[in-house]
């Protein structure tokens, strides 16, 4: 079996003019709303005094970690860290407990609140595309960037790139590739103008999260597996009774 490379985004922030365009490919590759798509803009946008302006913006999403704390935190393994790279959602084995949203140190996945309690819950994030990748495509935000911010490869090569990029030109970047180390590396590798925290990046070291969520869940495992046994029989119970509502009422039997 070939060895399959890790995929990686590079996000170079001093060619992103914040266009949206990615937001606009990303709506339309997951049909979701503009207000809903899995990339959201960070940073401090124009900034400065006139006429010594800046720029400083990144699209913002899921970093897909090379050791997901969401994953670690999940009590039914709904998180997967695919060889090649995405970290992707199981939204059949969702119990709503929302560990994953603790657990992530981005504060990247969200609850969609307008499901009922009842109804399949779901968490929102970037996928990579996975889909997309399946089929050989890189992701739409990555096809879709009108300047080049975005490029898209093999990770080790990504970061090749990055680092190549600081070294001919010393003075134009941060001197460190962000995600290389963070929380034990991660899929989405950022080269910025500016301090990584002015784009709304938290300031992380190496060693990942996941070892603190993995001691945590021994202890909560179980809790959240019972909740989701309560949910599940409230569902079906639901369910019973509306069909005992909607289905029409048999014809009591003819007096002999």
């Amino acid at each position: 079996m070939a060895n399959i490379q890790p995929l990686a985004f590079l996000l170079d922030a001093t060619r992103c003019i914040d266009c949206r365009a990615c937001m606009v490919a990303c709506s339309v590759e997951n049909d979701v709303p503009m207000d809903d798509t899995r990339i959201w803009v960070s940073g401090p946008g124009v900034f400065g005094d006139f006429p010594d302006l800046h720029r400083a913006t990144i699209p913002y999403h899921c970093m897909h970690c090379l050791e997901p704390a969401c994953a670690s935190a999940c009590p039914v393994g709904a998180w997967t860290k695919r060889e090649d790279g995405p970290v992707v959602y199981d939204s059949s084995r969702c119990i709503g407990c929302r560990y994953c949203m603790n657990a992530c140190p981005f504060g990247v996945p969200h609850f969609d609140w307008n499901a009922g309690l009842l109804d399949q819950a779901l968490i929102s994030k970037c996928s990579m595309c996975a889909h997309r990748l399946d089929q050989g495509e890189p992701p739409a935000c990555v096809q879709t960037c009108l300047t080049e911010a975005l490029r898209f490869g093999p990770r080790d090569e990504m970061l090749a790139e990055a680092k190549k990029r600081i070294a001919e030109h010393p003075g134009k970047y941060m001197e460190r590739v962000y995600g290389e180390h963070e929380n034990g590396g991660t899929s989405y590798l950022i080269l910025s103008h500016v301090p990584f925290e002015q784009l709304g990046l938290p300031d992380l070291g190496p060693k990942p999260v996941k070892e603190v969520s993995e001691k945590v869940m021994g202890v909560t495992v179980p809790f959240a597996l019972g909740w989701g046994a309560v949910l599940a029989g409230i569902s079906v119970g639901v369910h019973l009774h509306n069909n005992r509502k909607e289905s029409p009422a048999e014809p009591a039997e003819e007096a002999r």
